[in-house]
């Protein structure tokens, strides 16, 4: 799965930096218990298949209701669910009308894999090749 924002001509994501020690340091704002947080929310069944239609989503994200239709959830326990991810910093929302649309929250994704991969292959900058081209938008 990859996941990087793609809005109207725009690529913003983290590029790794290249530490003193020739290991790769992806910059993360998030700690220890944001990242438990985050695979806590993740390690439901129904919240882990929401967060991944929202990354298909892409931009336009999707209202909450048609996020329960999708996936024949009943709309008080999406909600719960909804509150779980936004909670945890992986999704984001925002009122459209009287609906709420939710996107994938790419800096709480980014921060997510900056924190598993920071100071990445302990100065062995090849061996994260492979897991780069697969995170890479490109």
């Amino acid at each position: 799965m990859r996941i990087c924002p793609v809005a109207a001509g725009q690529r913003s994501r983290r590029r790794p930096m290249l530490a003193q020690t020739g290991a790769i340091h992806y910059p993360s704002d998030m700690d220890q218990q944001a990242a438990l947080d985050a695979f806590s929310a993740l390690s439901q069944e129904t919240r882990l298949a929401v967060f991944r239609l929202l990354v298909a989503a892409g931009p336009d994200g999707m209202a909450s209701g048609d996020i329960g239709e999708r996936l024949n959830v009943r709309q008080n326990t999406m909600s719960t669910n909804l509150g779980i991810l936004l909670k945890a910093g992986l999704v984001r929302r925002e009122r459209d009308g009287r609906n709420v649309r939710y996107h994938a929250d790419h800096a709480g994704i980014s921060g997510l894999l900056g924190f598993l991969l920071e100071d990445c292959c302990g100065g062995n900058p090849e061996l994260c090749q492979p897991i780069i081209r697969q995170l890479s938008c490109t």
